[in-house]
């Protein structure tokens, strides 16, 4: 049974993109988004293809009947479609912390304003909706371009959890930590918008 108590399935809409709530339907168009530059074979992240696409939303759906987590598709306005995915996760409400995750775009849409403009919408909900008194980013320790990105929008290192978890190929894994709390929103807020102003597209 779903858990409302805290997190519920919400509709993000922004002047680029629309966060719509993930459902078992979205399979095809997400598979087209991450054949836009074979994503899945970028080793250090977890992005679906078609032999993974649907226990991909299978878990992302549990999660969310869990009252864990809220996953979206990333849905470009002027395009119309689907661009990637991302989602509120590992979610606790009685310490009013989540995450910020399981984020990746079409290789076309990286390096655009898309990725701030999904945190704005997503940092927005978390701070001024759930009230949260933290957000987290948590990324591999070789995924630079993540590891800058985060850093970018204003959040701050916590530190580096050292074999954090086992690969499949049974490679331990070293997972950076990040962080933003409530009362640094404010100026992360006003640095997602200069960013925005500045970098539309």
């Amino acid at each position: 049974m779903k858990n409302n108590n805290w997190l519920s399935d919400v509709t993000l809409n922004g002047n680029t993109v629309e966060l719509q709530p993930l459902i078992k339907e979205h399979a095809a168009d997400l598979v087209a988004a991450s054949s836009d530059g074979n994503l899945w074979n970028l080793w250090f992240t977890g992005v679906p293809c078609q032999e993974t696409i649907n226990s991909y939303i299978e878990f992302a759906l549990t999660e969310r009947d869990a009252g864990r987590s809220i996953p979206f598709v990333v849905y470009h306005k002027k395009d119309r479609k689907i661009i990637g995915s991302t989602r509120f996760c590992n979610a606790t409400p009685e310490n009013k912390r989540l995450e910020i995750g399981y984020t990746w775009y079409s290789k076309s849409y990286q390096k655009s304003s898309v990725n701030t403009e999904c945190k704005l919408l997503l940092l927005n909900h978390a701070f001024e909706s759930l009230s949260a008194i933290a957000v987290e980013f948590r990324t591999h320790w070789h995924n630079q371009a993540s590891r800058a990105a985060i850093s970018r929008l204003g959040a701050k290192q916590d530190g580096v959890l050292r074999n954090h978890a086992i690969d499949q190929d049974g490679c331990y894994r070293d997972t950076v930590v990040f962080s933003i709390i409530d009362h640094e929103w404010p100026v992360v807020l006003k640095n997602l918008k200069h960013r925005l102003s500045i970098n539309r597209s």
